[in-house]
């Protein structure tokens, strides 16, 4: 579904079940996928967001990928205006909604979630399932180092 106005350029693939909101303008050669949603974004030519995606409020750079179920949240929990922390202080951006800034060649992986005022340096990759919030800096990477436990299963007792 294109609600509009949108401007989508040349050779970009919609896929089933996208939805493109208002304010939208698409590059060329974007891949747009099943069950994505953009809103008042900007995507450079070769963007993907192939799958399961939200986009909004956002500005996606040249070539930049998103892993399936990857959010861009665009809109803080508590009440006031989107900050984006630089230099360890809080900066005002001004906006109620305001997304992520992804770089040329940025990647998220499956299921990362940026958190309003994201700012996502040029060929920088976030790993799948990471909540990211604040600047990350062009190629460097973000990861969990969480510990997974594995443990001996042992049958239940019988009540």
């Amino acid at each position: 579904m294109i609600k509009g106005p949108a401007i989508i350029g040349r050779n970009c693939q919609i896929r089933h079940n996208a939805y493109i909101r208002e304010n939208v303008i698409i590059g060329d050669g974007c891949v747009i996928g099943n069950s994505s949603e953009l809103k008042n974004s900007l995507l450079f030519n070769g963007a993907q967001v192939p799958h399961f995606n939200y986009i909004g409020d956002s500005i996606l750079g040249h070539k930049t990928h998103l892993g399936a179920g990857v959010k861009i949240s665009n809109i803080k929990l508590m009440s006031g205006n989107v900050t984006v922390e630089m230099n360890g202080a809080p900066h005002d951006t001004g906006l109620r909604k305001f997304g992520a800034l992804l770089g040329d060649g940025a990647e998220a992986g499956c299921n990362a979630v940026l958190n309003p005022g994201s700012i996502i340096g040029r060929g920088a990759i976030i790993y799948p399932n990471v909540f990211w919030r604040g600047i990350l800096p062009a190629n460097m990477i973000a990861k969990n180092k969480a510990e997974i436990e594995v443990v001996t299963k042992r049958p239940r007792e019988m009540a």
